[in-house]
């Protein structure tokens, strides 16, 4: 994937916890996007809600600095305890976020564009929906990282996301491009009903790897603990994956499926655990 583009004119809106939510705070306003433009005191009073109840950001947060004047142009860092602030970068096309600790669930759903990285844990449906740009975590992910939304087909069809720990279950169901990098382990439920885009994993899957997976690409390099007999092993290859060149053994599948057909050959899923 391209490096993200180095934006001179950009602007830095801080945001700083002042008020802990009793209940939880939807943010899907913190984005480049919706500061763009705007002054810290417009920043500071667009809507949130708690639970039922509407309010303005500086009810919550304090806010320093100004939106760049596009969203390409506006960062925004994020300080103090966010683990009840849901849906950060939420549909953002642009920019940059930075989040100096944990966050919630829904970061970065549906994001076309820009960067976020969270220097902590997030919780579950982060990425869910995304389209493009970059969403790196220090810690671990919750589940259906890179998923699709409840009750869609759609998951994952662009951008990179990396997560430095574990992940929970249900990583990129449904997913039809992009990357997702897990430094750690996965629980189960990886790249289900998946017809595109590629997952890594540096450490252990706990099973159910890739079901009833159309296309697609699965790295492994730890070990699978209940591995699905819907794959057949077809060989050995040497690959570089995420910078590093390593030996997998190739397995197809998931073979339960229907598969598409490309020039007279039947289109697999691959699965590559490493030898």
């Amino acid at each position: 994937m391209r490096p993200s583009k180095v934006i001179r004119n950009m602007k830095t809106v801080t945001l700083t916890l002042a008020k802990s939510p009793e209940l939880y705070i939807e943010g899907q306003n913190i984005t480049p996007d919706q500061f763009a433009g705007k002054k810290a005191a417009e920043i500071a009073s667009l809507d949130v809600w708690e639970g039922k109840l509407k309010g303005p950001l500086g009810n919550y947060f304090t806010v320093e600095g100004d939106g760049g004047a596009t969203a390409a142009e506006t960062k925004i860092v994020l300080r103090g305890d966010c683990t009840r602030v849901k849906r950060i970068g939420q549909q953002m096309t642009a920019g940059e976020i930075v989040v100096e600790g944990n966050a919630d669930m829904y970061i970065g759903g549906w994001m076309k564009g820009g960067k976020i990285h969270v220097k902590g844990n997030v919780d579950s449906f982060c990425g869910i929906g995304m389209e493009g740009g970059e969403l790196i975590i220090d810690g671990d992910a919750g589940h259906h990282l890179g998923s699709s939304p409840r009750g869609e087909w759609r998951g994952m069809q662009g951008g990179l996301i990396r997560v430095a720990g574990n992940a929970g279950n249900d990583t990129a169901t449904f997913i039809n491009g992009g990357t997702i990098i897990i430094g750690g382990d996965a629980d189960i439920h990886i790249s289900t009903h998946g017809e595109g885009g590629t997952v890594i994993i540096k450490g252990d899957a706990k099973g159910r790897v890739g079901g009833q997976m159309v296309k697609g690409n699965i790295y492994v390099y730890g070990t699978i603990e209940n591995p699905l007999p819907g794959f057949k092993m077809v060989g050995e290859v040497e690959q570089e994956v995420d910078g590093e060149t390593a030996r997998f053994a190739h397995h197809i599948g998931d073979l339960g499926e229907r598969h598409p057909v490309s020039k007279g050959k039947t289109v697999y899923a691959n699965l590559y655990t490493r030898i």
